[in-house]
């Protein structure tokens, strides 16, 4: 898990206008809530807050004017739906110790067995609880020589210690299908069929 150092500034102005002035100069505006405490507004350095999003769930250590450091992780950001540029982030304030409830990548390694087969990512991530300072970047699961009609649950995904499921046990994560079947799965609804059949 790593950790990355921002210093950001408290803001006063709000809306529309002030938050376009904050992104003409490379900055990003963003809140800090959590613990009851009232949200913080904040500006952010935009190019190193970018980079520190490239890493799912960063643990982000903010020194907030120079005066107090909190720890703090991603909960939503928004992004220019055109130049994919940072229009806004929220941090969720996190202390060393507490269990937090994120969402981790899943990547897969290893190959499907043979005849085409097509591998669904029915979670592209999965829910865990995890120390704030110990959230894992991401889960690896092998789907070496899986064929048509397996699945993976959650229960079936190795987390490491001190991580837990915060999703059903009994989750499909993935499952593998045939490719030219165009077939209902098993237990499938009457209008899975129909659409097949069309």
């Amino acid at each position: 898990m790593s950790e990355v150092k921002l210093s950001a500034e408290t803001r006063s102005e709000f809306g529309k206008g002030a938050a376009r002035r904050i992104r003409r100069d490379n900055k990003v505006p963003g809140v800090l809530y959590g613990h009851g405490s009232d949200p913080l507004h904040l500006t952010l350095p935009g190019h190193e807050l970018l980079l520190a999003l490239r890493t799912p769930n960063v643990l982000i250590s903010l020194d907030i004017d120079g005066k107090t450091n909190e720890l703090a992780i991603p909960k939503s950001v928004q992004r220019d739906p055109i130049k994919g540029f940072l229009e806004h982030v929220d941090l969720l304030l996190v202390k060393r110790g507490e269990k937090v409830t994120v969402e981790i990548p899943v990547h897969t390694e290893g190959e499907l067995a043979p005849g085409g087969n097509l591998l669904e990512h029915v979670l592209n991530a999965l829910p865990v609880e995890a120390e704030a300072t110990h959230i894992p970047e991401s889960v690896t699961v092998s789907v070496e020589g899986l064929e048509a009609g397996a699945s993976i649950h959650a229960k079936d995904i190795t987390l490491p210690n001190g991580v837990s499921l915060a999703v059903e046990e009994d989750a499909v994560v993935l499952q593998v299908l045939a490719a030219q079947a165009e077939e209902a799965p098993e237990g499938g609804e009457s209008e899975g069929e129909e659409v097949a059949e069309a």
